[in-house]
């Protein structure tokens, strides 16, 4: 669960539980827990999934659907929050690195082909210089 908003949509999907219980007096479905938080369909049910597989919620099927039931509360704790690191930025940062050392292989690169031109000139204005001499 590296999912850095999940620790909020967990205790927002758990209140909309709550507050739908408390104003119509029965268990509420995924889909009017996901209408009650302006979620899609898809965020809803991974939000669901995880907090069935914390234990934090209880998923009973019926005849009239889905129903959601609040099992324990407290393990939403465990849920890891703050920021992390996504796989995301750790791949940015990966390419960003082997992007500079090839900037700086290039750049010896150059320093060396560089200095060879420069010692080629070098030997040819030597070279010159001797066979002007000899004349």
């Amino acid at each position: 669960m590296s999912d850095p908003e999940l620790y909020a949509n967990a205790h927002l999907f758990v209140a909309a539980i709550r507050i739908f219980e408390h104003q119509r007096s029965q268990p509420p479905s995924i889909d009017d827990v996901g209408r009650m938080l302006s979620f899609s369909p898809e965020q809803s049910s991974y939000i669901c999934r995880k907090l069935k597989d914390l234990e934090v919620i209880d998923v009973v099927d019926s005849a009239f659907g889905n129903k959601l039931f609040i099992r324990d509360h407290l393990k939403m704790e465990d849920i890891p929050r703050g920021e992390t690191e996504s796989r995301l930025e750790a791949e940015l940062k990966k390419f960003q690195h082997s992007k500079k050392e090839i900037t700086h292989k290039i750049e010896s690169i150059q320093a060396e082909q560089a200095k060879k031109k420069k010692d080629l000139f070098a030997e040819l204005e030597k070279n010159l210089k001797k066979g002007l001499d000899k004349k």
